[in-house]
């Protein structure tokens, strides 16, 4: 063991820190350097400059810290340590063994804060997901409010994992690190490799596309337990296709198709935000469309008020209206890119179109049907997908369309599903060239069409499949057990739901009250959670959900959990339209008899005036079954799924309408959430601690 003091340490340069943070040093030789020369590392490596407050607030946390640790903590200590899926920097961070502290100082501030508390938890959480080195730490936010009172700690807790937010002022941070502290040597081999450790993030698709917007790459903001070779793979794949295309003056269409939270939007937004980058002449246009409206809303608002924040971090000027113009420009509704070429035969603009959720065009009877009543096109007898792509073939050159597609997540009437792209391009443009994955001739994508009828131009890529789920970085396979729940194949989901369960917590309750609490309980930091429920959910107004009156999704997606309009009031419930294609951390998903199942099937229903009428038509009983496959694929840490008890003096909501479906789950083997251990004191602490296993304290089965 070397000890850092000794001789052989003095001079170590820990060049590899720089990657990580403004400065790093071990705590000994911290100890013993002036606050002048810190603070001229800290104004290096800042970004744009530095203000009389950042520097003040620097030297007054230097010498706190200087007074608070002592040379027997034999670890290092970082300063402005990178947080890149956040896209902050944390104050310091200092690992002593397997014990991390995380600290966030709020120099002068009088009263411990609790967005500061949030900021601060949220650093640890991050550390502790996504930072490979702190999988099995023991992780301790802490607040420092310098000017704050005293503040009494509960650290009792002591497995893996994260602590409570300790909170500590100029003065009680001395005495609080020498409790938590080791005073134990390891060797600067150990400290290296963790600074060296792999950053294996999974952001939201609001965080993903802010950091691609910003410029990041997406291998680095994408996990990469297989899932971000695959992404890899499959960007490279979509880009030498293009690339061929222009290089032999000619038209492409690539097909991506890929399960629930695999990635396909990352992998468009992506492949857009590298052709603007690489478009030095512009003279190839890019841009990212979607029809899911809810969506473009959501990413646009993101995008726009992310480019604000940043702006005035730098000092720089930025308004939302013109944040906003540029969003638009970036992130397309696909209708509005239809209506600006029914009125003209000018090619667009754009060489390269990306198509979200591509599945879900319209087909040519749902396309007229619109056309006519809405845009007084009486004539109007194509597709949505022929028409979209005779707009690209307007170009007398080269052009590419890429197709996000993913399968079983049509939810709409009209939405015609891959087959509607094919059959346009079968009948009407046989010059275009096409690249689709292997695996795609299935039931799920084209239980009708024969691709063998499409010629010698098909190239098959196993590269354009995204077959690994990005969403949950707790459960990889949690959209192959959804789909063995839809399909009622009640022996396969069980095999699915057992390799779920130990990371991916799923709570089954038949109150609305319960599943709340436990997501409330579990959520830490600002983590999001919310209430999801089936557009067709017409009697949950009971229970205080009033699927008739739609949310605002910017507010319930964007907005802190201070906005009666956000996700975290668990008032209003997003259905599966304002849902595909986000996600949140905690879902509550409320069933309702919309959808009830029977041995071997589902009853598929729907509200109509006074009672529930049967859905006999094939379309709609897919429509409602893929709503509730989206509801149960949108969460990423965990879900309670609510199964209310009906009412026998309600005939709209009778106990059997949901008695059989909760009696399925039971027979999943899914675990029945107890009032009693939500308000216990064991639920409590453990509803606190980021754990790798499921609690079985807090649930159990009957």
């Amino acid at each position: 063991m070397i000890r850092r003091n000794s001789s052989k340490t003095k001079g170590f340069k820990l060049s590899i820190s720089t990657r990580r943070a403004s400065y790093v040093e071990f705590i000994p030789q911290f100890l013993t350097t002036d606050r002048a020369t810190i603070l001229g590392y800290l104004i290096k490596s800042a970004e744009g400059d530095v203000t009389t407050e950042q520097r003040n607030a620097w030297l007054a946390q230097i010498d706190i810290l200087h007074a608070s640790l002592s040379s027997t903590h034999n670890g290092i200590i970082c300063f402005e340590f990178i947080i890149p899926r956040i896209g902050k920097r944390a104050d310091n961070i200092i690992k002593i063994g397997n014990q991390i502290i995380v600290l966030e100082f709020k120099v002068g501030a009088t009263r411990y804060d609790n967005k500061d508390c949030r900021q601060v938890i949220d650093y640890a959480l991050d550390l502790a997901n996504f930072y490979e080195a702190c999988h099995q730490a023991t992780i301790t936010p802490i607040l420092v409010a310098t000017n704050a009172p005293d503040s009494s700690q509960n650290l009792s807790f002591t497995e893996t994992g994260v602590r409570p937010t300790a909170l500590a002022n100029k003065h009680s941070l001395r005495t609080l690190l020498h409790q938590i502290l080791p005073k134990f040597i390891t060797t600067i081999q150990d400290d290296l490799r963790w600074l060296a450790s792999r950053y294996q993030p999974t952001p939201t698709i609001i965080e993903a596309s802010q950091a691609l917007y910003r410029g990041h790459d997406v291998t680095e903001i994408s996990h990469s337990e297989a899932g971000a070779d695959n992404l890899g793979a499959t960007t490279t794949a979509i880009t030498q296709a293009i690339e061929q295309a222009k290089a032999k003056n000619r038209k492409v269409i690539i097909l991506v198709s890929g399960v629930p939270g695999a990635g396909k939007t990352l992998a468009g937004l992506n492949l857009v935000c590298q052709r603007h980058k690489t478009d030095a002449d512009d003279k190839e246009h890019a841009v990212f469309l979607s029809g899911n409206g809810p969506l473009v809303k959501v990413l646009q608002e993101a995008l726009a008020r992310d480019e604000v924040t940043q702006a005035a971090a730098h000092n720089l000027k930025s308004n939302k209206e013109s944040a906003h113009c540029k969003a638009k420009a970036f992130i397309q509704n696909v209708h509005h890119f239809r209506d600006d070429n029914l009125a003209t035969l000018e090619a667009p603009v754009e060489r390269v179109v990306v198509f979200d959720e591509a599945q879900r065009a319209w087909n040519q009877a749902q396309a007229s049907k619109f056309m006519q009543k809405k845009r007084g096109q009486s004539d109007f007898n194509q597709s949505e997908p022929d028409f979209l792509i005779g707009v690209m073939n307007r170009h007398v050159d080269w052009a590419a369309i890429v197709c996000l597609i993913g399968g079983g997540q049509e939810i709409n009437t009209g939405e015609a599903g891959l087959e509607e792209w094919l059959c346009a391009l079968r009948d009407n443009y046989l010059h275009w060239e096409i690249y689709m994955p292997s695996h795609i001739n299935t039931q799920e994508y084209l239980p009708h069409f024969d691709i063998t009828t499409l010629g010698n131009r098909v190239t098959q890529n196993p590269a354009l499949h995204l077959s690994v789920s990005l969403r949950s970085f707790r459960a990889e396979r949690l959209s192959t057990a959804v789909s063995a729940i839809m399909s009622t194949d009640s022996h396969l989901a069980q095999i699915e739901l057992a390799a779920v369960l130990p990371r991916f917590p799923i709570v089954i309750t038949r109150s609305l009250a319960q599943g709340k609490a436990w997501v409330e309980q579990r959520a830490r930091g600002s983590e999001r959670y919310g209430l999801l429920a089936s557009s067709g959910a017409r009697r949950l107004k009971p229970l205080g959900i009033n699927m008739d009156t739609p949310i605002d999704p910017c507010h319930w997606f964007l907005n802190d959990e201070t906005d009666v309009r956000s996700s975290y009031y668990l008032e209003d419930a997003a259905s599966e339209f304002d849902a595909q294609g986000l996600e949140l951390d905690w879902t509550v998903v409320v069933w309702d008899g919309d959808l009830i199942h029977k041995p071997g099937s589902w009853i598929y229903r729907a509200f109509k005036g006074t009672r529930w009428q049967n859905i006999n038509e094939k379309s709609a009983q897919k429509y409602r079954l893929n709503a509730y496959r989206v509801l149960l694929t949108r969460a990423r840490q965990g879900m309670a799924i609510v199964i209310p008890e009906g009412d026998p003096n309600d005939p709209t909501r009778l106990p059997e309408f949901y008695d059989s479906t909760w009696r399925y789950f039971l027979e999943l083997g899914l675990p029945i959430l107890r009032d009693e251990y939500i308000h216990s004191e064991e639920w409590q602490a453990t509803g606190t601690s980021t754990t790798e296993t499921l609690d079985q304290t807090v649930i159990s089965l009957e």
